[in-house]
């Protein structure tokens, strides 16, 4: 199916006439034929936000609010065709399709809710007759870049809490689901939205790198967020260094599952499969790493790799679990981890490779730090079990990555549940709770490789508007000359 850009609420081609392909990873046929944007596509983006932002900086939050509901009921209205277009794009299933959608309009009524929820503060002054505030207000133009695995809740996040803000958005759209990301503008306009307060920008793959150092570059861009891999993240967060623009970066993740010795084995299970396997293993906060006192380690990986061996696979439009991942290249890198750990020691327990974009759930076990494995982020149907010599080796093991997005612990002396949260390096923890988990109200954002900066309720606000000082002073004040 055919697309064109969103530029100041008018369908547009790419000025220089290029489109590029989206091919499904399943069937391989053509799923979207979408405009290779360029510099002068972005540049065209910028403006017509930059034109849109006096008057929507200016909005009520009532208005704002209504507008945000409407696109949330809309996007549910509009399920199916997200489902459709979803599964095409991305080869996820429709499940995980369908709980996108059903979260992402929760984001944006979340984002409704916080309209007036934009508050300062008046802060004591030394200054004799003198009115101190805290004042927030919008930014400006801001920049929003989502990837393709939670293909709608991060289009969403990237631009409802800017937008409620008061600001103006450029969406860089995946190439790897372009049509989602321009459903979501189209969401938005068709509820209400002013023409121009949303823009959508898709490009070629191979124009990425100009596409996105203009929109970080561009004088009338004052903030970007980007959701995705460390290594994009540390580009763009140099690029964007050179010119003093604050960045919120979500990026790569190596989630540790802790499983202490007193944990609730059949619970435990039950959460690495999900955080394991959900979507492919293609979750920033998907479970990488089960780390397991030694004492339990073999119980709970007899368990676990029963559950695993019999979760369904194949066609993303059938009743299976696992689905299809975004590419083949998905496939053979999770394979390259997977002979390494063997070479070195390791066993594997259930699934492996096999040919196409389909794997099954795959387990390794008695996986050391020394390992690939270990370290590297898989993005994919793998996942690991380390096994610790106690609670102190489990936090050390944990510990020991770049990376620090989420993190759980299961184990039922809640005391020693809670130290052992506290300890580890990573911006979300979860006590007897999987490590894929996230509600839109609460501070979501990682530490260390994984990035900076929140998402999610007021510290969303915090990241999208400006905090200023404004005074009223006595016009006759006393001056000492």
């Amino acid at each position: 199916m055919d697309i064109e850009l969103l530029i100041g609420g008018r369908k547009a081609s790419a000025k220089a006439g290029g489109t590029f392909e989206r091919r499904d990873p399943y069937t391989g046929d053509v799923a979207t034929r979408a405009p290779a944007a360029k510099a002068d596509d972005v540049d065209a983006a910028v403006e017509a936000a930059a034109a849109a932002f006096p008057g929507w900086s200016q909005e009520s939050p009532a208005k704002r609010r209504a507008i945000l509901n409407k696109a949330a009921d809309l996007m549910e209205e509009r399920a199916p065709q997200f489902i459709e277009t979803g599964i095409a794009e991305t080869g996820a299933t429709g499940p995980w399709i369908g709980f996108n959608v059903s979260f992402a309009a929760s984001v944006l009524r979340e984002a409704a809710a916080m309209t007036t929820q934009i508050k300062g503060e008046v802060v004591p002054s030394n200054k004799p007759g003198n009115l101190a505030m805290a004042y927030r207000q919008p930014v400006g133009v801001l920049v929003g870049m989502a990837p393709w695995n939670a293909p709608v809740i991060l289009g969403v996040r990237a631009v409802a809490m800017p937008i409620a803000c008061g600001n103006t958005m450029v969406l860089k759209a995946s190439e790897m689901c372009p049509k989602l990301h321009l459903m979501i503008g189209e969401c938005l306009e068709d509820a209400g939205l002013p023409k121009g307060v949303i823009n959508v920008v898709t490009h070629a793959a191979e124009d990425a790198p100009e596409v996105v150092t203009r929109l970080i570059e561009h004088p009338k861009v004052k903030r970007i967020n980007f959701t995705g891999s460390t290594r994009v993240g540390k580009i763009i967060a140099e690029t964007a260094a050179k010119h003093l623009k604050p960045v919120l970066l979500e990026l790569g993740g190596k989630a540790p599952l802790v499983v202490l010795d007193d944990a609730d084995i059949d619970a435990a299970v039950n959460a690495a499969a999900f955080g394991a396997f959900m979507n492919q293993g293609q979750i920033c906060m998907s479970t990488e790493r089960i780390i397991v006192d030694e004492k339990i380690a073999d119980e709970f990986a007899k368990r676990f790799a029963e559950k695993a061996g019999g979760l369904p696979h194949g066609d993303p439009r059938g009743q299976v679990v696992l689905g299809a991942v975004i590419d083949r290249s998905t496939i053979d890198k999770v394979d390259g981890l997977i002979d390494d750990a063997i070479s070195n020691g390791a066993s594997l327990m259930t699934g492996g490779a096999e040919e196409g974009t389909v794997m099954p759930a795959t387990i390794v076990d008695n996986v050391t730090p020394n390992m690939k494995l270990f370290r590297e982020e898989s993005f994919g149907p793998v996942v690991c079990i380390i096994r610790a010599k106690d609670t102190d080796h489990a936090v050390e093991l944990a510990n020991d990555t770049e990376y620090g997005l989420s993190s759980s612990v299961f184990g039922q002396d809640i005391r020693r549940a809670m130290d052992v949260a506290k300890r580890i390096e990573a911006g979300i923890c979860h006590i007897n709770g999987p490590t894929v988990h996230d509600e839109a109200q609460m501070p979501f954002g990682g530490m260390k490789a994984s990035g900076y900066g929140r998402f999610g309720g007021t510290a969303g606000i915090d990241e999208f508007t400006e905090l200023r000082w404004i005074t009223i002073e006595d016009p006759n004040q006393h001056y000492p000359f």
